[in-house]
């Protein structure tokens, strides 16, 4: 499941960047991409939870290390991504 709202993240993300090249509002886009990186770790979270349930040590030890690098940096990557537009849109006001 998290990997379907991850590829909905990153859909939404590039809707939102190019909705902003296009001049078009792009502010519901944005809040799709954040929101869907929001359920994303939420998901993988959710797996994680289920391992700790069962007990699977091993899943845990081999997975969780990498995991929480990799979706800390996709998670700065995105939200950087999605208000990227705001910021461009504020530099160019000033």
């Amino acid at each position: 499941m998290w990997v379907v709202l991850g590829l909905i993240a990153i859909v939404a993300t590039f809707i939102n960047l190019y909705l902003y090249k296009k001049g078009k509002d792009y502010k519901i886009a944005m809040a799709m991409g954040l929101s869907f990186t929001a359920l994303t770790l939420w998901a993988e979270y959710h797996v994680v939870s289920k391992w700790v349930e069962e007990e699977d040590w091993s899943a845990l030890l081999d997975v969780v290390p990498t995991m929480v690098t990799l979706l800390s940096v996709l998670t700065i990557i995105s939200i950087l991504l999605n208000i990227a537009p705001m910021l461009l849109e504020q530099k160019n006001k000033v």
